[in-house]
């Protein structure tokens, strides 16, 4: 979906976001909502003016949007910028209370500035949804299926041969199953459910599927949200934020209901994988692996995750492999973020657990490496870099002491990978018995000096022994 919205990753300002918006709103249906992802406003060259707590307001947005609705998702998909229309179809005024676990940003006078945080943008999202609902179902899953393909195609280019799909409904579930039994989907998917607790113990069992489709889907985890973002200060903090001292983030969905969860993925045969950023998110989240999976017999073999695991107490590092839970990671985070994370959490929080890839291996934790699509691009070729260097764009090494080395970053986005997913039986490497999955890069990797590393590019994508995707200029063989 996010290939056919308004990519504004890399854009240097609010004002030129703005005039990409006016672009596509001179040329959109009447009436047609303009969705776009990708901005942070920690990454522009300039702040926004006005702005409020850092972000933009929507008055400029209002003026170039000529009556279109306008919803543009941040970076990290933890919030959203809507404009005047589209709050008005969401119901959302000044006088809406915050929903739980969310927040309505608002100026000094009250009013909405159309920034929503956390679970504040569901409201959005439900609005659009609502005029979905209209649609005829055959042209939804046209729709989706379109999506697929085009997603999967980006994926083969960059030697992505199987994807971790970290939340997807029982409906889209149902679009990748008829294409897996027609054989069309692109590339081999690993998909977390995310549902509702009532839904899922209704359902779940009937959606339990491992290598479907001749090993291209398998549909056997649940997707979790313990807290947001850190560039949203949705992140659950153990300490308030350096640069906010009134707020420590937030807890986006109650623990009981997460714990629910927990009993639902042991009673059910599913590994359980959390979204945690802050050190207080993490350490809630270790805590109610500790008390769901020690009622286990084999609880430390569930292979239950945490989702990004980026902010951690000292404390809770030897945790993960106390307990079997997966550091489920992205090395471009670290590099990408680094930049303003001392500002939001300090020098100290910083040093201690920010990104701590290299204190979790060495404590026997398994660390796996995702690149976290599309808060990110989808090439794992920078996130290996970052795993291996934390150079920022600056040139400056990000606490540089918790690098992995060359191997041991080609196996989180391997061995390790499969291991997070429990099908390392028949991929992550190169073996007899095991799926022919194979990528073929232009240059060695693990031997180029660091500058260098970026400069590789996907020859060959071989999936199951057949050549998925071959480089412009390549020779191909079967």
């Amino acid at each position: 979906r996010s290939l056919r919205t308004l990519d504004l990753r890399g854009l240097p300002t609010w004002d030129a976001i703005v005039a990409r918006v006016a672009e596509a709103a001179r040329t959109a249906p009447e009436g047609a909502w303009i969705e776009g992802r990708g901005w942070h406003q920690e990454k522009w060259t300039a702040p926004p003016r006005p702005s409020v707590e850092g972000y933009p307001v929507r008055d400029a947005l209002d003026a170039a949007s000529a009556g279109h609705p306008v919803v543009l998702a941040h970076a990290s998909g933890h919030g959203v910028i809507a404009n005047g229309v589209a709050l008005e179809r969401a119901g959302i005024g000044d006088a809406t209370p915050d929903p739980p676990g969310g927040r309505i940003v608002r100026d000094a006078a009250g009013r909405a500035t159309g920034v929503l945080l956390e679970n504040a943008e569901n409201l959005v999202a439900e609005a659009m949804e609502r005029e979905r609902a209209g649609r005829p179902p055959e042209a939804v899953r046209a729709e989706v299926e379109a999506d697929v393909e085009r997603a999967g195609a980006a994926c083969l280019a960059r030697g992505v041969t199987s994807f971790q799909d970290a939340g997807s409904t029982f409906e889209t579930v149902d679009v990748l199953k008829a294409m897996a039994d027609a054989g069309r989907l692109p590339l081999r998917l690993w998909v977390m459910l995310l549902e509702p607790n009532d839904a899922l113990e209704r359902r779940m069992d009937a959606y339990r599927m491992i290598g479907y489709g001749n090993g291209f889907l398998t549909v056997r985890a649940i997707k979790k949200y313990m807290d947001g973002a850190l560039g949203s200060r949705g992140a659950w903090m153990l300490e308030p934020y350096a640069d906010r001292p009134d707020t420590s983030g937030m807890n986006v969905t109650p623990v009981a209901e997460i714990e629910r969860t927990a009993r639902l993925a042991a009673d059910h045969g599913f590994q359980l994988c959390v979204h945690a950023i802050g050190d207080r998110a993490n350490r809630e989240v270790l805590d109610l692996y500790e008390r769901v999976l020690g009622s286990l017999p084999d609880g430390r073999e569930r292979r239950w995750r945490i989702e990004h695991a980026q902010h951690l107490s000292p404390a809770d590092v030897p945790r993960f492999a106390e307990l079997g839970v997966i550091a489920s990671m992205q090395g471009i985070h670290c590099t990408s973020d680094g930049p303003w994370v001392v500002e939001r959490i300090g020098e100290r929080r910083a040093a201690e657990g920010a990104y701590a890839w290299r204190s979790l291996l060495d404590s026997g934790a398994v660390v796996s490496n995702g690149t976290d699509t599309p808060v990110e691009s989808v090439d794992p070729i920078p996130n290996f870099r970052a795993l291996v260097t934390r150079r920022m764009a600056n040139g400056e090494a990000f606490h540089p002491e918790q690098r992995m080395t060359r191997m041991e970053a080609l196996r989180a986005s391997t061995l390790s990978a499969a291991y997070a997913a429990s099908e390392d039986d028949v991929k992550g490497s190169l073996a007899p018995g095991k799926l022919a999955d194979v990528v073929v890069l232009s240059r060695d990797i693990l031997t180029v000096p660091d500058d260098d590393i970026l400069d590789a590019r996907v020859v060959y994508t071989v999936l199951g022994g057949r050549v998925a995707y071959e480089s412009p200029g390549s020779a191909a063989k079967e």
